[in-house]
């Protein structure tokens, strides 16, 4: 066994220690394939919530996205992220000529799956922000890939923005049915309409008893 498998055993149990890291697979099973996950975001540890909830069988495909300046600022949180968790980096800060997806179309060339965080930045609130183009532009280049929804529940309270040190409570990632961008006479499905509807396909996913109640925004 390498360091990097050994550490990823201790970070899971850490995790599961910590959060019971309790995977729900709702819409559909956990399966070898190749998908997108995605997901709302809210703490720094969406990310090993996720990758502790996944079957170890799925975890070595499995890639999150990772800001290149940050996570490779110090020897350790660089080989963490590259040997234990096989991020894909992107970078936060480009030239004019640079595709930031990039990194994220080599890496579904591979046939890796991702777990992307659609809002960009971590949010205060209870819903998620608007997402941000980049699951759509994914989809429109990786029709075949599906995409699936993931509600992160609870984790906020166990590391709330701006907090280091976790709290242990009970928390859940939901895993719901695949999307897919849709289509109409060939004509690919409008961004901002996708968006919206990637964006409530994760609202959709809160697990009964969440603090937002059934998890669908209050109509206007």
């Amino acid at each position: 066994m390498t360091r990097a498998d050994a550490m990823g055993l201790l970070l899971s149990f850490i995790a599961r220690l910590i959060t019971g890291a309790q995977g729900h697979w709702k819409g559909c099973p956990p399966k070898a394939e190749q998908r997108i996950y995605f997901a709302n975001h809210q703490s720094h540890l969406d990310w090993v919530l996720i990758w502790a909830a996944l079957p170890r069988e799925l975890r070595a495909t499995t890639r999150p996205i990772a800001a290149k300046d940050y996570w490779t600022s110090s020897p350790f949180k660089h080989w963490i992220t590259r040997e234990v968790f096989n991020a894909v980096y992107v970078n936060r800060q480009r030239t004019d000529d640079q595709d930031p997806l990039e990194p994220l179309l080599e890496a579904l060339a591979k046939g890796d799956s991702l777990v992307i965080f659609p809002e960009g930045t971590r949010s205060n609130r209870g819903l998620p922000q608007a997402f941000k183009s980049g699951l759509y532009h994914l989809a429109r280049q990786f029709p075949q890939v599906p995409l699936v929804p993931c509600w992160i529940d609870n984790v906020q309270r166990v590391m709330p923005k701006g907090e280091v040190v976790p709290v242990p409570i009970l928390c859940t990632v939901t895993f719901g049915a695949p999307i897919t961008l849709g289509q109409v006479d060939g004509v690919p499905e409008d961004k901002a309409a996708f968006l919206a509807r990637a964006r409530q396909a994760v609202i959709d996913q809160q697990p009964p008893g969440s603090p937002l109640g059934d998890g669908r925004e209050a109509q206007a």
